[in-house]
C-alpha cells in the first residue's frame, strides 16, 4: 500500500496486519502454559509490528507480510523468553531427557520407544509421559533453539526467514532431512502436519486419532529426536 507519492502507507499497514499479531498470538498461547497471557502476547507481536513497519525495505525484495510475521513472531518469542516462565526443575527435568534419549539412541542405532527411554530414566511410563507434558511448555523456544544450533544465518531486513525455512539452508539440509526421515512414522507425519501443513494441534489429534495432550507430547518427543541427531552431527 503506497500513497500517492509513491511512498508506504504505514497506517494502512499497521491495520491490515494488526489481525496477524492476534493470530500468531493464538497459536502460540494453544502450546503455553495456562499462565501466559494472551494480550501479553498481543502487545509484544504488535510492538513487532510496530518495528517491521519502522525497518521494511521494500527494495530488498521481500513482501511485507512476510517480513512482518517473522518479527511479530520473534517479539513473541523475545517476551517469553525474557519472562524465563520454565521453572528450573522443569529446564533440568528437559536436559536430563535429552541426554538420556540421545545416549539410547547412539547406543541402539535407531529411535528409542518410550518404554525404553522411561526404564533408562528409571521412570515408570506415566511418570515419562508427564515429563513430556511438563517439558513440552518449552518447545516452542526448544523448536526455535534447535534452529539457532543448526546455525541459522541471522534474517536481515531483506530476507526474514521462518524457523521452519530456516532450518533447510544448504548447509545444513541433508542433516535435517535424514533426521526427520529416521524419526518414527507417527512423529515425522505430527512433524509434517504441524510445520508444513501448519495444523494446528486438535486438527492433528483426529489425524493421528489421539488427545491433543498426547499430540503435545509426541511433539515434545519428536524434537529431542531432533534435537539429539542434530547434535551428532556437529
Amino acid at each position: 500500500m503506497y500513497t500517492a507519492q509513491g511512498t508506504i502507507n504505514r497506517d494502512s499497514l499497521l491495520e491490515e496486519h494488526l489481525p496477524a499479531v492476534r493470530r500468531q498470538a493464538l497459536s502460540l498461547q494453544v502450546k503455553l502454559p495456562a499462565g501466559i497471557d494472551l494480550d501479553d502476547l498481543i502487545q509484544a507481536g504488535t510492538v513487532g509490528l510496530l518495528d517491521a513497519l519502522q525497518r521494511f525495505d521494500p527494495n530488498a525484495g521481500a513482501t511485507f507480510s512476510t517480513f512482518a510475521n517473522q518479527r511479530i513472531r520473534g517479539a513473541m518469542i523475545d517476551e517469553l523468553r525474557t519472562r524465563d516462565w520454565v521453572p528450573r526443575s522443569v529446564r533440568r527435568n528437559a536436559r536430563k531427557l535429552d541426554e538420556t534419549m540421545r545416549r539410547l539412541e547412539q547406543r541402539q542405532g535407531r529411535p528409542a520407544d518410550e518404554r525404553e527411554v522411561a526404564a533408562e530414566m528409571g521412570i515408570s511410563l506415566a511418570e515419562y509421559h508427564q515429563l513430556l507434558s511438563d517439558t513440552n511448555s518449552g518447545n516452542l523456544l526448544a523448536y526455535e533453539e534447535v534452529v539457532e544450533e543448526s546455525g541459522e544465518p541471522e534474517a536481515g531486513a531483506g530476507a526474514p526467514l521462518s524457523p521452519y525455512a530456516a532450518l533447510l539452508d544448504k548447509e545444513r539440509r541433508a542433516n535435517l532431512v535424514e533426521a526427520i526421515e529416521l524419526l518414527p512414522e507417527r512423529e515425522k507425519l505430527l512433524m509434517a502436519l504441524y510445520y508444513q501443513e501448519e495444523l494446528n494441534l486438535k486438527e492433528i489429534g483426529v489425524v493421528l486419532g489421539v488427545t491433543e495432550s498426547r499430540v503435545c507430547q509426541l511433539h515434545s518427543q519428536a524434537v529431542k529426536r531432533l534435537r539429539a541427531r542434530l547434535a551428532e552431527g556437529n
